[in-house]
């Protein structure tokens, strides 16, 4: 059997690919083949994991600049016929789409041959690109419930997002995560990140409220600051005191996770999917700037079924380091929270999606 998997563009959308392409590979599949966008994320994270890409020459649609999409209809034809061009060569047996710019020309090529396609939909709002491609798919997969909306529901599974396999079991990790992040034992742990880029709210928010976060006792911050942000914070004041440890990039999240007593993030639909099988009380700060704003969406999806706090940018400064340190206090909240985003982990996704996309290959879906 012969898979192409096509999309990326943000870890959102990468590592649910990697986590579907390893349990292919794991039920036998060898023939994998990535499409993605060039200068993306997936260029760089692919290869790593050992799998083969393709580059696309093709960017998103500007809503805003709207005079940046001079070249789109040009990049766009440009893709479709390269797309042609890997189909025609690789001949799969299925494409799967997960989202982002090249999901698009790949999956549109496949569909006008005939070619078996799925979409593996991250987020509760689907973006444009997924609405069109849907109407085609043989099977829609989605992580969250109420997606009858945007899809037909005859053809959807409701799966979860897949991740990765070393967030199913953090049972005895957490000496080791104390060890690897220098971390004391005797103190509680607040996880704050905004990705691998950061979340300038976050980092704000913390330092705003720099006279409460300096005068921790029984509380310490692992403090994950993204890349365009460390020179500035890690130099910081707060930096230098013991209880903060400002980090670049989170090298083992299954270990931040372990170690953490309280998690404050971003809400993206990856992470998400992550702290549902972690099942960490969490505060999350959806970020405004995402199309769509998917990210209020998906965290009003956890917010509804009293499985996390949810604060607003504009209110980050004030709230965000109170709130986290008032939760830390209320242990009957922090064990309903964690209680309630649990039962919405779908731990089996990865496994589930494999199955189903190999039974479309053979025409026994």
């Amino acid at each position: 059997m012969r898979i192409i998997i096509s999309g990326g563009g943000t870890g959102g959308h990468v590592y649910p690919a990697i986590a579907i392409a390893n349990a292919l590979k794991e039920r036998g599949v060898k023939d994998i083949l990535f499409v993605g966008a060039e200068g993306k994320l997936e260029m760089e994270k692919v290869p790593k994991a050992g799998y083969k890409i393709e580059g696309l020459d093709i960017q998103g649609f500007h809503r805003t600049r709207k005079w940046r999409n001079i070249l789109f209809p040009f990049r766009l034809i440009k893709s479709l016929m390269k797309a042609r061009k890997i189909i025609d060569k690789f001949g799969p047996d299925v494409v799967v789409g997960v989202g982002g710019y090249a999901s698009g020309p790949v999956l549109r090529i496949a569909q006008s041959k005939g070619i078996s396609t799925v979409i593996q939909e991250q987020n509760s709002y689907p973006g444009i690109t997924n609405k069109l491609l849907a109407k085609k798919a043989n099977r829609i997969f989605v992580a969250y419930d109420r997606m009858e909306r945007f899809f037909d529901q005859a053809r959807m599974l409701v799966t979860g997002n897949p991740v990765r396999t070393d967030l199913l079991d953090l049972s005895g990790a957490r000496t080791e995560a104390y060890k690897h992040f220098g971390l004391d034992p005797t103190k509680k742990t607040v996880f704050l990140t905004g990705g691998s880029l950061g979340a300038r709210a976050i980092n704000q928010a913390v330092a705003t409220q720099n006279d409460l976060v300096s005068d921790l006792k029984n509380v310490q911050l692992l403090w994950q600051v993204g890349k365009i942000y460390y020179e500035e914070y890690s130099k910081s004041a707060l930096a230098q005191l013991e209880h903060i440890h400002v980090l670049s990039f989170v090298d083992r999240m299954d270990l931040a996770y372990a170690a953490a007593d309280l998690v404050v993030c971003r809400a993206g639909a990856l992470t998400i999917s992550e702290l549902t099988l972690v099942a960490k009380p969490t505060i999350l700060l959806p970020s405004p700037n995402v199309a769509e704003d998917h990210q209020t969406k998906n965290a009003m999806a956890l917010v509804e079924a009293n499985a996390a706090i949810l604060i607003k940018d504009i209110n980050a400064n004030k709230q965000m380091i109170p709130q986290a340190l008032s939760l830390l206090q209320d242990e009957t909240q922090m064990r309903l929270l964690s209680d309630n985003i649990k039962k919405l982990g779908r731990p089996d996704a990865r496994n589930v999606i494999a199955d189903t996309i190999i039974k479309i290959g053979r025409n026994e879906a």
